[in-house]
């Protein structure tokens, strides 16, 4: 689904959301087992996010293990089987997305725990 206004067009003269689908394309090629992606969607339209969210997903399915680094939260839960979670500097938690909340998600980023979480809901 790229669009360009001819198969010869440069690469650099394409928009972002289309830049980052020939980005994917160069690497799948490789037929990479693990994929790393960092912030993949950011500064793209939300069509392009839609095409890279699918892109992503079929990867995965068809067995390549990726990890994706990004500070867009329902990026994350929306994607993700399980999140990393890092504070000062230091792996934190591993929490598993369902039912996660982008709030339980930020708390965690900034080092409370769901002991805390409960405290301040009460």
């Amino acid at each position: 689904r790229l669009r360009a206004r001819s198969p010869r067009q440069i690469v650099r003269n394409l928009s972002g959301g289309n830049q980052q689908k020939v980005v994917f394309g160069r690497t799948l090629v490789r037929a990479p087992r693990i994929l790393l992606l960092d912030e993949p969607t950011r500064g793209v339209d939300i069509g392009a996010k839609s095409d890279i969210y699918a892109l992503i997903r079929d990867i995965s399915t068809q067995g390549t293990s990726v990890m994706i680094a990004s500070t867009d939260l329902p990026e994350l839960i929306g994607m993700a089987d399980r999140i990393v979670v890092m504070h000062a500097g230091h792996l934190s938690r591993i929490v598993n997305t369902a039912n996660l909340t982008e709030g339980q998600l930020l708390a965690y980023c900034y080092g409370e725990s769901s002991d805390d979480m409960q405290q301040a809901q009460a």
